[in-house]
This record gives C-alpha cells, sequence and structure tokens, in this order.
C-alpha cells in the first residue's frame, strides 16, 4: 500500500503558474493508494478556477476524497477563516484528502490558532515580518484499506515556532480518539525529531523534501502508531510542480 503527502502550492510550478495537467501527471507518476494533500485551491481564479482535489482524485482513481477549506476566499487578499458551512461555489483554499479504498466516516478539526497579527523576526539584520497566520485544519478519515481499518489524518501547521507544536498535540489527542492503528501525515513545518518527539508517533518515510529544487530539510511527514507497519520503500521524487518535493511510502504489515 502507497502513502503520499504532497504541498502542491495551489499547482503552481514555480515562476510558471498554473497548469492542471502537471498535476494530473504528478499524481499519476506518484501512483498513491492514499494521498494527503495541502495548499490547495477551490474555486480560485490564480488556478482557472479548478477544483484541484477533483483533477487529483480522477488521476489516481480514488473512490472517496474530501476538500477541507482552512481559507474562504482568496489567499493574500479578502478571505476569513473557513467554517464549513459555507455556499457551494465559494472560493475556498487548504488540504485535502484522496483515497482507492472506502471511507466509512470522515472528521473535520480546527486547529488552534494565532487570533491576532504579531511581528515574526527572520534570520539577518533588520527582518522583522508582520504576520497574520492564517487558519490551520486536519482532516479525518477512517479507511478499510487491504492491511486492515485505519484512521488516516491530513494536515497543514502552522510554519511559527511553538505554535506547530500545539496544534501537532491537539490533533494527535482527536486522532487517538478514533479507531487505530492512525497515520498522520502532512506538511507540519517540523523537523522529524521535533515530529516525532511532540506527536508520541514512529515516522515512516524519511526523505529531504524542501526546497524541491535542492532539498535541505523535510518538512513533510508520514507518521503511525502501527507498530506492525513497515517501510518497503520511501521516495520524494522531482516533480514538475510546487516548491516542495512530494513524499511516498510503500508499507505492509511486518
Amino acid at each position: 500500500m502507497r502513502i503520499a503527502t504532497f504541498n502542491i502550492l495551489h499547482g503552481r510550478t514555480v515562476g510558471d503558474g498554473v497548469h492542471p495537467a502537471r498535476l494530473i501527471e504528478c499524481v499519476r507518476r506518484l501512483d498513491p493508494d492514499i494521498l494527503a494533500l495541502q495548499e490547495v485551491d477551490l474555486e480560485q481564479q490564480r488556478s482557472g478556477r479548478a477544483d484541484l482535489t477533483a483533477v487529483a482524485a480522477e488521476a489516481m482513481g480514488a473512490v472517496a476524497h474530501r476538500f477541507v477549506a482552512a481559507i474562504s476566499g482568496t489567499p493574500g487578499a479578502t478571505w476569513m477563516a473557513a467554517t464549513g458551512e459555507e455556499q457551494p461555489g465559494t472560493a475556498g483554499y487548504g488540504i485535502a484528502l484522496l483515497s482507492r479504498y472506502p471511507a466509512t466516516s470522515w472528521q473535520v478539526l480546527r486547529l488552534p490558532r494565532i487570533p491576532m497579527r504579531f511581528p515574526m523576526y527572520l534570520p539577518g539584520p533588520n527582518r522583522v515580518m508582520v504576520v497574520d497566520e492564517e487558519p490551520r485544519a486536519a482532516v479525518i478519515a477512517q479507511l478499510d484499506t487491504p492491511l486492515g481499518p485505519m484512521s488516516v489524518a491530513n494536515t497543514h501547521l502552522s510554519f511559527v515556532p511553538g505554535w506547530n507544536r500545539r496544534q501537532l498535540r491537539r490533533l494527535v489527542r482527536d486522532l487517538k480518539g478514533l479507531p487505530g492503528p492512525h497515520i498522520l501525515a502532512g506538511d507540519l513545518n517540523l523537523t522529524p525529531d521535533a515530529a516525532a518527539r511532540w506527536s508520541g508517533l514512529r515516522p515512516l518515510a524519511s526523505a529531504l523534501t524542501f526546497p524541491a529544487g535542492a532539498p535541505s530539510r523535510q518538512l513533510d511527514h508520514i507518521l503511525t502508531d502501527d507498530p506492525a507497519l513497515c517501510t518497503r520503500n520511501c521516495t520524494a521524487p522531482v516533480v514538475g510542480i510546487s516548491d516542495h518535493r512530494p513524499l511516498a511510502v510503500d508499507v505492509e504489515l511486518g
């Protein structure tokens, strides 16, 4: 069974715009059975008003998929925190979880958010950025897989140090309230050591994923609490979109 996570940068090729055909090519090349996507557009002008979740679902042959907007409106312009009660056709931006296996239930979790704009200090002299941190969410599916039933979560955590750890602890607490075993995938904006330490889960995949051209960090992770799951193969291939590389792992029961 192949599990993959990919921050798709709303399907954009750095310096060359959005081409949904490239997303289709990437998903087909990854050939995942379970796919966690972050930075996903819905009805956004910049991505041709496409439903990128549906595009990816068709490319991989998903029988179950769910898009969860973290933002309602247009990133970088006028937006508000999504509630899940938006009208059909509302532009959104968030995460998606897709599966070739049937889902018996879905849960959406809205993660803690810094409620105000704040200064963030960056490396270098006089590097201060005022941040309006975007909302963060997680989506969890209970899936019937060839390896047995499992609860799988996808998220994209804050880049703010400390705050992402708080969000991760909240997500893992809720995830473990669902039937196990559990898998957590996504862009956690944490190092492998920090992701394992603050989640209490073990990594299934280890590879550098960011920045895509010459990766020096692993921000994207696939974690589990299932001692029976074993990694057979792990890859972070060069693909035609995004500033991240996708992370994919083939797992089996040991």
